[in-house]
């Protein structure tokens, strides 16, 4: 089991697959961990791609007890991995609140990051700002925080029951279900930042080529969200998948490994 210890001295975990001084560098969603990667990995590792994945802090099977879990933490823990590992070229996808954690990690990681990919990102703003009518409120974040706090078990069920807008079947719910009750009940800290987060100032002006895959009937990310990049950024492209809900890679699985592997391989040859 590979394990990085982080310099705030907590284990976080994560895994390496392939060779060379380039990867892929992918990064879960809030409550998630690396196996929501599953559908990705194997296709990308069968490009010839070296693929990093891991798992956030209080999630899947890193450490549960950091006093920091917030989104600013977690994109430290990804520069040091990549840097760990030595790594000369990374595109970094991040999915959810991934998003916000690679959008911080890539201007960390300056010219390092040759490309990133925004998988249904909560990036830049997730709750609407006086002037950002786009996402949830306030009040959505706080009945959410407090459904949380209140019955977690089963909150998260019904959460995995919606991911997706296209249906999918039972096991691919419980599956979602599962990888959430690996999570700390503490990690819902790091979901309460949403209602803070603004990287419009940030995601703007980043250098690097960007990937922002929309659904257009996603319920957990504003679609408008992910456009925003689209709108803001010269050098962002949008994809967007009619009918897909928070999770392409699964809901559009063949259209969306085909974008992710054109656009690696554009900056990776």
């Amino acid at each position: 089991m590979a394990i990085l210890t982080t310099t705030s001295g907590g284990n976080v975990y994560y895994e390496d697959h392939g060779t060379g001084d380039k990867a892929i560098v992918l990064i879960h969603g809030w409550g998630m961990s690396v196996r929501t990667w599953d559908h990705v990995l194997p296709a990308l590792h069968d490009l010839g791609h070296r693929v990093v994945l891991m798992d956030h802090r209080g999630c899947g099977l890193s450490d549960k007890d950091f006093d920091d879990m917030s989104i600013n933490a977690i994109a430290a823990d990804v520069v040091q991995l990549v840097r760990h590992l030595n790594l000369a070229k990374v595109v970094l996808n991040g999915w959810s609140l991934g998003g916000a954690v690679v959008v911080a990690a890539a201007a960390k990681l300056e010219t390092t990051c040759v490309g990133l990919v925004l998988t249904g990102g909560a990036s830049p703003v997730y709750v609407q700002k006086p002037d950002f009518p786009y996402g949830g409120t306030e009040e959505d974040m706080q009945g959410t925080l407090a459904a949380l706090a209140q019955d977690r078990v089963n909150f998260l069920q019904g959460l995995s029951q919606i991911i997706c807008a296209k249906e999918v079947t039972p096991a691919i719910e419980n599956w979602f279900w599962q990888i959430f009750l690996q999570s700390s009940p503490l990690a819902a800290a790091t979901l309460g930042e949403l209602a803070s987060l603004d990287q419009r100032e940030l995601l703007a002006g980043l250098p690097m080529p960007i990937l922002s895959f929309v659904g257009d009937a996603d319920g957990f990310v504003a679609p408008d969200i992910c456009r925003w990049v689209g709108d803001n950024n010269p050098n962002a492209t949008v994809i967007e998948f009619a009918g897909v809900g928070h999770a392409p890679f699964i809901e559009a699985q063949a259209e969306y490994l085909e974008a992710l592997a054109d656009f690696i391989q554009r900056l990776m040859s």
